[in-house]
């Protein structure tokens, strides 16, 4: 269990918890592993766990109309991923396919729910580690945007 509260420090949403909340929180995790090729989840699907890579790589990708697969990220280990789908009950917006042979650890959103509901002060802290990472994406998004609209002008 030392080693999954570790891994679980070093995420972005768990990183303002304890070593109580964290060991709550590595009490939810189950471990799954997947061959290489194999999808970790499919666009459309609905969201029902999160994802946090402890060994190999996950391609998060779409499938674009008459060109193929369109790699957007490669992951690598003490990356969290399927986290969107799980805050706001939506369906997965990419696929999730294991580069290599892939170790993660899941949670399932109802045992994710059911720990914040219980635990308002973990709860506190889980949400506003993800409003700071949320934000963090947009101005990502918002830079990115900005330069294809300048490069697009020329």
């Amino acid at each position: 269990m030392a080693d999954v509260i570790d891994l679980l420090r070093q995420v972005n949403i768990f990183k303002d918890l304890d070593d109580g909340e964290l060991a709550r929180v590595a009490e939810l995790c189950r471990n799954q592993e997947f061959q290489s090729g194999e999808y970790v989840f499919r666009e459309g699907e609905p969201g029902n766990r999160l994802f946090l890579i402890v060994e190999g790589e996950v391609r998060i990708s779409r499938t674009i109309p008459g060109s193929g697969e369109e790699a957007l990220a490669v992951l690598k280990p003490g990356s969290l991923f399927g986290e969107m789908s799980v805050f706001d009950r939506s369906e997965r917006s990419t696929d999730a396919i294991s580069n290599g042979g892939t170790k993660v650890l899941t949670i399932a959103r109802s045992d994710f729910e059911l720990l914040l509901d219980f635990n308002r002060e973990l709860a506190y802290k889980v949400l506003w580690s993800c409003v700071r990472v949320l934000s963090m994406r947009l101005r990502s998004t918002n830079d990115s945007l900005r330069s294809f609209l300048a490069m697009s002008m020329f």
